[in-house]
């Protein structure tokens, strides 16, 4: 693994980062239907995968991650896994936070705490709260989250605050990320190549990334293909 690691930070352009990746974790069921285990196994291995892209990118300099791992639209699953979802969550907040501020890492919350059960919303800002101070890389973790819900509520609050002569970046400033640069990078897990309702305004300009393999199998290496890959784009905005 270090031989790997050492050769492969070799040939990654440490000036050529990224700011912001942002991942959509997908595939958890998938990938332990595969293996014949029940879907809540997925989950549990999906939320390893988190801890190891996490270190990876912050071991890199990252700016900013974000993972995309519970959306609107998945509460309508049942309620057995969304509960399960949820209770994981709650089994590891308290060792996240500590890694968080072992590690310098700012925690952002991206999506609706209404939507949340009213613990799980304390603790989110709670992290929120204890991490305010960090200087390193910002960890924001999609949760209850979905592009249209975010952008209408943008409008709703636009539209309270009585604003006139909106600008881009106006609009911009409504928005979860409205202090954090776009993601140049979204990597989605599991093969499929759609953003399933995910920073549909932040990522006009964003590269994609779609490999093969289930979130679950993610680890240090997939994070260094990902900024690899990303390295071979040419970015040119609209110009030539």
């Amino acid at each position: 693994m270090l031989w790997f690691r050492k050769k492969t930070e070799q040939k990654i352009d440490m000036t050529k980062l990224p700011k912001h990746i942002a991942f959509i974790a997908d595939g958890n069921g998938r990938w332990a239907n595969k293996r014949g285990l029940a879907r809540t196994l997925g989950h549990k291995a999906g939320k390893d995968a988190i801890k190891r892209v996490l270190d990876r990118c912050n071991e890199l300099g990252i700016e900013v991650v974000t993972m995309f791992c519970f959306s609107t639209e998945n509460f309508g699953r049942p309620k057995e896994e969304v509960d399960y979802i949820f209770n994981l969550f709650r089994e590891v907040k308290v060792d996240l936070l500590k890694s968080l501020l072992k590690r310098n890492i700012k925690f952002r919350h991206m999506g609706d705490k209404s939507l949340l059960p009213e613990d799980m919303a304390t603790d989110l800002k709670e992290m929120e709260d204890k991490t305010i101070a960090c200087t390193g890389s910002i960890f924001n973790l999609a949760l209850a989250y979905g592009a249209r819900h975010e952008i209408l509520q943008a409008v709703n609050k636009i539209i309270s605050s009585g604003e006139q002569d909106i600008t881009e970046q106006t609009f911009k400033n409504y928005l979860y990320t409205g202090d954090l640069p776009d993601p140049d990078l979204i990597v989605r897990a599991s093969g499929e190549k759609r953003l399933s309702n995910f920073m549909l305004y932040q990522a006009a300009y964003a590269e994609f990334y779609f490999p093969d393999m289930y979130w679950p199998d993610f680890d240090e290496k997939t994070v260094d293909r990902c900024i690899l890959e990303f390295q071979k784009r040419k970015r040119r905005y609209g110009k030539i």
